[in-house]
């Protein structure tokens, strides 16, 4: 196991043999995005609780999706001056050596008010984080999307991309190399919406044979109706033409399933869907937990609906 300097780790195990390994870690976490990195697993979480407590981000790796270890405020608002709470739905991703991770902060209301989308640097996955830029990447309502629940995509060719949105509107932009500033897409336009039908907050992207499977949350995120659906296209712009949904509640199960990511080990045809959930004991709407569960596709590339389990998925190393 590696060792993190600067990250408090506490090691939670969770027992393969009883197959009882949703959720994977315990605690409550939402908003959870799943990635690999240097042979590890990665979930970096929104700590689900009050807006006045989510200052901090911690974050878990795994050797094999069973077996995960806390490294506690990888990133706090200690470190981003303007950012005072609500932080959420962190996304990242390596580029030029360096971990970037991306976050909204403050809930903000109104363009009046100062917050939005944040970017964090740090030099290993388990932080610490730092501001990268000293304020908000977006700090304005564009489209009327709600500066929130980023995601970011590094497409085929090297372009990256910010997929974002709360209220009902997803935006895309495109971002420079060196993620401190937004450019102009072709047409010369910053904000490009690409709101698919019945789409609320959370997308996600990934692309799987040549497609660019686009995908969100629907539903009130507090309630038992949360759910992920999702699209197809040939471009990272879209058209996105729902589908259907693919993951939802299941009354013996778990509420409020929704705000997922996806991990892919390369080269393999192998996908887990990485989300949280409401036990069917808990009414409270921040008593989420962060689950994971196989996605599998049918021959026509549509993604078959995720059956979501307390047995989750079995131990799967990376080396």
């Amino acid at each position: 196991m590696k060792t993190y300097a600067l990250a408090a780790v506490i090691i939670l195990s969770l027992s393969a043999c009883a197959q009882t390994n949703n959720p994977v870690f315990p605690g409550w976490y939402a908003d959870p995005e799943g990635i690999i990195f240097d042979n590890e697993y990665w979930i970096y979480p929104t700590y689900s609780a009050a807006y006045e407590e989510q200052v901090f981000f911690d974050a878990f790796s795994s050797p094999d999706l069973v077996n995960w270890t806390k490294h506690e405020k990888v990133l706090d608002t200690s470190a981003i001056k303007w950012a005072k709470r609500a932080v959420w739905a962190p996304s990242i991703i390596k580029n030029k050596d360096k971990y970037f991770m991306f976050f909204g902060a403050n809930d903000i209301q109104s363009d009046e008010e100062t917050g939005g989308i944040g970017v964090a640097v740090a030099d290993q996955p388990a932080g610490p984080f730092k501001d990268h830029i000293g304020q908000p990447l977006i700090d304005r309502f564009h489209n009327g999307a709600q500066p929130i629940d980023q995601f970011v995509f590094k497409d085929q060719d090297g372009q990256f991309y910010l997929y974002y949105g709360g209220w009902r509107h997803c935006n895309v932009v495109r971002l420079n190399d060196d993620f401190n500033k937004i450019l102009p897409f072709e047409d010369g336009t910053m904000f490009k919406e690409i709101t698919p039908e019945n789409y609320v907050e959370g997308p996600f992207m990934f692309i799987r044979n040549g497609k660019y499977y686009f995908m969100w949350s629907e539903g009130g995120w507090g309630g038992p109706d949360y759910s992920v659906a999702y699209a197809i296209a040939d471009s990272p712009l879209g058209p996105f033409k729902r589908i259907g949904k693919i993951l939802q509640q299941d009354p013996e199960v778990a509420t409020g399933a929704g705000h997922h990511s996806v991990i892919h080990p390369e080269g393999t045809d192998q996908y887990y869907i990485v989300y949280h959930r409401r036990p069917l004991t808990e009414t409270h709407h921040n008593s989420r937990e962060t689950c994971i569960d196989v996605m599998e596709f049918n021959e026509d590339g549509t993604i078959k609906p995720v059956k979501i389990t307390v047995n989750g998925v079995k131990s799967n190393p990376l080396n």
